[in-house]
């Protein structure tokens, strides 16, 4: 076991040792504008199409179906911002509002991009975190411009009935753009299977650089750009393209794309929206390790006092566990496991980037301001499982004596 036990995979992943040798590479070797005809410039579109490729292998879509972006929140902000443009384009009023249904436990940038492009109808959810697929159908309206929704969530790692919701946004004619920041290279994607007409992926969530992600469109339908002053990516998305970084990210998807090697478990049972090339891959092998080691991880929180598990026990992510723990601030438990050298993260906003409780926890019902999220990946060991436990126990035994003597 090493020093540190790093258990936020769901915040971002260290970067593959594929993804960094590739991005080296490049470095080294990639000094053109892939917009060029040079040979520079030549060398650097065939290695960025090849990443293209590579990304969309994973995804089980082609190649020209995969906008390169600067994060998953780029993707998002494109989707919600071109399927209000799209709608106003086609309306008699291209001044009125637009609408779109989001449910309400997707990532705030789905939430935020939405209300900016216009009126917002949130779709709750139940104690689980999962949305009703007729609910979210029932919202629709006319005017609606996009429905969003997650393949996973973020915080507690349900898993959304995608394929139901899709296949009903189809026989409506709406557009649906899918969330699978949190998914991708965690279970198996085919974006042409599924159907939907958008969708976007993180690249450093996967084990690729940060700075990466992708909007996976649908053949045939078009967006105004987001980001507009030039003519790269087939005029989708303005601005030079950073191909060392973006080489990473193909390398990256690559790796998961590769048939696993002897000694792991089979891969996880496929469903609507899932490629049958993933069957045997090095994804299936980690999706399936990442489930033996988060089994362990509800099992023994479920030992500890006053920790109950929230999220679907059946329809979830296989990397992440989300705990409440009564009576006890998150702040102090993440301090206390990173003194004990486990890197976790609370499952509300509150102890990183703002003083409001999770709205994905208040959606659900629970307690807020009270949570531990941790989530496993391609370094986790059962050691680094079994630290964070012991850890675990420690600490929440110190706090609760702690306030008890205050």
């Amino acid at each position: 076991m090493s020093s540190r036990s790093y258990l936020d995979f769901a915040s971002t992943s260290p970067l593959r040792p594929e993804a960094l040798a590739a991005v080296v590479a490049a470095l080294q070797h990639l000094s053109g504008d892939p917009g060029r005809i040079h040979e520079e410039g030549l060398a650097s579109r065939v290695a960025l199409e090849q990443a293209r490729d590579q990304v969309a292998g994973l995804l089980g879509t082609r190649g020209r179906s995969v906008v390169f972006t600067s994060s998953a929140s780029e993707a998002i902000a494109a989707a919600t911002w071109g399927a209000a443009d799209r709608a106003r384009g086609r309306s008699a009023d291209p001044s009125a509002p637009t609408h779109q249904v989001v449910t309400a436990v997707e990532h705030s940038a789905v939430r935020f991009g939405a209300e900016r492009a216009g009126e917002v109808t949130i779709v709750p959810v139940d104690g689980f975190g999962r949305v009703d697929a007729e609910a979210v159908l029932a919202a629709i309206r006319p005017d609606t411009a996009a429905v969003h929704v997650q393949w996973g969530n973020h915080e507690v790692g349900t898993v959304q009935p995608v394929a139901d919701v899709v296949a009903g946004c189809r026989e409506r004619k709406v557009l649906v753009h899918v969330d699978a920041a949190q998914a991708a290279g965690r279970v198996p994607i085919g974006f042409d299977a599924l159907g939907a007409d958008l969708l976007s992926v993180s690249g450093h969530k996967l084990g690729g650089p940060a700075g990466t992600g992708a909007l996976l469109v649908r053949r045939g339908l078009r967006l105004a750009p987001l980001l507009v002053g030039g003519d790269q990516e087939r005029a989708r998305r303005a601005g030079l393209e950073p191909v060392a970084a973006l080489v990473g990210f193909g390398a990256a998807c690559a790796a998961l794309s590769a048939p696993a090697t002897g000694g792991e478990t089979g891969p996880p049972e496929a469903g609507p929206g899932t490629s049958s090339a993933g069957a045997g891959t090095r994804l299936d092998a980690e999706a399936a390790a990442a489930s033996v080691l988060t089994d362990r991880i509800r099992a023994g929180l479920a030992e500890l006092d006053g920790v109950h598990a929230y999220g679907d026990p059946v329809h979830r992510l296989p990397h992440l566990v989300c705990v409440g723990i009564d009576g006890i601030e998150p702040q102090g438990v993440l301090l206390g496991l990173d003194r004990a050298g486990v890197a976790a993260h609370s499952g509300s906003a509150c102890s990183s980037e703002s003083l409001e409780p999770s709205p994905v926890l208040e959606a659900m019902g629970v307690d807020a301001h009270r949570s531990l999220r941790l989530s496993v990946g391609w370094t986790t060991t059962a050691a680094d499982v079994d630290r964070a436990l012991a850890a675990l126990a420690v600490t929440i035994d110190r706090l609760r004596a702690l306030a008890a003597g205050a």
